[in-house]
């Protein structure tokens, strides 16, 4: 077993699992981590948890120890500093006419790097934008362009279930997503339903993907004759979540519905196909038997 810790190092930012053995750590809690840009400041998300060694990472880090207050301060005038710089970088991307939607701007603990994102439909030639900034802040400048998913993940937000967005909690990447998951889920093909904040489908369709697949595989589909207590009906809908099965009887010219359990139906329909099956091998045996 591992003890395990997520940290998020800005505000609604997506959460990073890190390693904190032997040590007592406390949502709320700021803390210095190692990163790929060297030393940050994090905050601690939520109470640290014990987790088996197979569902940990061997590349987690461990969480060096507890940030002190001039680091706490740092933090805070690093946050002050970043939103100067993303305030001046929106004045300079108007004077040079760009075409480019800026999200964020990010500097690193040390503050020799800032990084600022952005999103835009064509290529930017933001040369001079760079020549402008690094004038401005003395500091290594990076403009990165970003997708709307990275966006979505970056800025935060939440989701028509009610909860933070996904992507900025626990995706630590993104999958690809179509509409045949819908499909095979029975929803709507409605943008409106389908689409995340980020304005492409929701990620959280392919987190039942594989339950709908092996309960497609298990249920009747839509149209086909199946025997019920009440006798022989048609599949007319099928809930693949609740695993019941919408039943329709015709009585000359009426007809009635029924939802059964298809757990209960299962057996008898079993038998059938068994049953079918026997046929269609007694049918087979018999015509290579006359071609013979």
């Amino acid at each position: 077993m591992k003890r395990i810790v997520n940290l998020n190092f800005r505000e609604g930012g997506a959460t990073t699992k890190y390693l904190c053995e032997g040590m007592k750590l406390h949502p709320g809690d700021s803390v210095m981590v190692q990163t790929q840009n060297g030393l940050e400041l994090g905050r601690v998300v939520g109470v640290p948890m014990e987790l088996d060694d197979s569902l940990v990472s061997d590349d987690i880090t461990q969480v060096l120890r507890l940030a002190t207050d001039k680091e706490i301060e740092r933090g805070k005038l690093k946050k002050e500093k970043e939103k100067e710089a993303y305030d001046l970088c929106l004045e300079l991307i108007d004077k040079h006419g760009l075409d480019m939607n800026l999200i964020d701007a990010e500097f690193t603990f040390d503050g020799k790097k800032v990084t600022f994102y952005f999103t835009s439909d064509n290529r930017v030639d933001f040369r001079e934008l760079v020549k402008d900034l690094v004038a401005s802040f003395r500091a290594r400048i990076e403009l990165r362009q970003i997708g709307s998913r990275d966006q979505a993940k970056l800025v935060g937000g939440i989701g028509m279930c009610g909860r933070e967005l996904c992507c900025c909690t626990f995706l630590d990447k993104f999958a690809p997503v179509t509409l045949r998951a819908a499909r095979d889920q029975g929803m709507s093909l409605n943008p409106g339903k389908l689409n995340g904040a980020c304005g492409r489908l929701m990620c959280c369709l392919q987190f039942e993907k594989e339950a709908y697949a092996d309960a497609r595989k298990r249920l009747p589909r839509t149209g086909k004759k199946i025997r019920t207590p009440q006798g022989m009906g048609v599949v007319s809908d099928v809930n693949y979540i609740a695993e019941k099965v919408t039943v329709k009887f015709t009585d000359e010219d009426s007809f009635t519905t029924e939802v059964f359990d298809w757990e209960g139906l299962e057996p008898l329909n079993r038998d059938m196909e068994n049953k079918d099956n026997e046929r269609g091998h007694g049918r087979e045996k018999n015509n290579n038997n006359e071609d013979n």
